[in-house]
């Protein structure tokens, strides 16, 4: 069973950037996720959010599953 949340390593590896940018992209998906009334943890963030609004799944299957 796959983990819900990812960090930036792996958002920095799924979309090939640096961790320095993978934490700014976890930022701006968690304030979203915040302003929707969600409670977020920071460095981490929904894996079936990120993948809902980048169209990538990090685990390499179909994001709409």
């Amino acid at each position: 069973m796959s983990k819900s949340v990812l960090t930036a390593a792996e958002i920095a590896e799924t979309m090939d950037c640096s961790e320095s940018m993978a934490y700014k992209i976890i930022y701006n998906l968690n304030k979203e996720l915040q302003e929707q009334g969600y409670i977020v943890r920071r460095g981490r963030v929904s894996r079936k959010y990120f993948a809902e609004r980048t169209g990538l799944d990090p685990g390499g299957g179909d994001p709409s599953a």
